[in-house]
């Protein structure tokens, strides 16, 4: 089985210069989902931040990545237009999944994949969330049983502004009464992308059994489809181009003895 070649995406910025941030991931948010995808043989695994020359997303790594995961909280508006342009354009046309974490949902490439603002409501309390498994034949949800917790996160509630999912695995319910759609699968041309909500740079929530497990879940789904190539023997192709509009004379005619145009 081939391997499934990742990059974990990261801004790594808060780390570096908010104590509280640095004493949950002192090696940054990145290093701890990448270990975890490591120590499974079926992924080569590999890191890239903002601050690298093309934020580590250059037309070589990118045409070498199956699946991308993005980390995004503090930084969204230093992400280059460019580098937005070109993630974009592998998902649709070349089929490369990208799996969204958390605040990551005001992203540029995200709001560019949705062409929404994907604004939701949030309140960082440390509170209670139970995460539903709503698609529980789905492959995304496979081994996380009906349904897991997580004791002390940051809140996210509808509305949230997205397309609606193409399929909702799972839905999140808060010890303040709300809930969200917190995790979501979209199709988007060749590519598939998964939103998955729960995380925060000062909650060690990426250390939970069952939110890495989803991610790593997320990455096999999203990789791209292999698809044999189409048998062409024979078959000639043509290109076809645009005419421009001719006169079209309208002529009378009769129908049941009533004249029409």
């Amino acid at each position: 089985m081939d391997c499934v070649r990742v990059v974990v995406w990261n801004e790594y910025v808060e780390e570096k210069r908010d104590a509280k941030v640095a004493a949950v991931y002192p090696r940054g948010i990145h290093t701890v989902i990448a270990d975890y995808l490591k120590a499974q043989p079926r992924f080569q695994v590999s890191t890239a931040t903002l601050d690298e020359p093309e934020h580590g997303l250059s037309d070589g790594i990118l045409n070498g990545t199956d699946v991308l995961v993005w980390w995004g909280h503090a930084a969204h508006d230093e992400v280059s237009d460019v580098v937005v342009e070109r993630i974009y354009r592998r998902i649709i046309l070349e089929g490369m999944g990208l799996i969204v974490l958390h605040s990551g949902h005001f992203s540029k490439v995200f709001k560019r994949l949705m062409g929404t603002t994907c604004g939701l409501k949030w309140r960082e309390a440390g509170e209670k969330e139970r995460l539903w498994v709503v698609a529980p034949g789905h492959p995304i949800a496979e081994g996380v049983g009906e349904s897991f917790e997580l004791e002390h996160t940051e809140m996210y509630g509808e509305p949230f502004d997205i397309p609606p999912p193409d399929k909702l695995v799972f839905i999140s319910w808060f010890q303040g009464g709300e809930v969200f759609r917190s995790g979501c699968c979209f199709y988007r041309g060749s590519g598939k992308v998964f939103y998955f909500s729960p995380g925060h740079e000062t909650l060690p929530i990426y250390y939970d059994a069952n939110v890495l497990r989803v991610i790593a879940n997320a990455v096999s789904w999203a990789k791209p489809m292999k698809l044999s190539a189409p048998d062409t023997e024979g078959v000639s192709y043509a290109l076809w181009e645009t005419q421009p509009l001719k006169d079209v004379t309208v002529k009378r005619s009769l129908l049941l003895g009533r004249v029409i145009s």
